[in-house]
């Protein structure tokens, strides 16, 4: 990996310009707003992600 992250949109905003930008880190990822990546960006460590992504999958938070 490089010093600076590459950032993607997530796969879950749907292909709007208002989305959700994700970065793979060493140990971690991190999400910003795209419309706004001046602002420092969230970052969670690996396994938090990974059950965030499974709980997504499983539909476990919607309302």
């Amino acid at each position: 990996m490089s010093d600076q992250p590459e950032w993607r949109k997530s796969s879950y905003s749907g292909g709007r310009e208002a989305c959700v930008e994700v970065a793979d880190l060493v140990g971690a990822t991190a999400l910003r707003d795209s419309k706004n990546p001046g602002v420092a960006a969230l970052t969670f460590p690996e396994a938090e992600w990974h059950a965030f992504v499974r709980g997504l999958q499983r539909g476990d938070f919607q309302g």
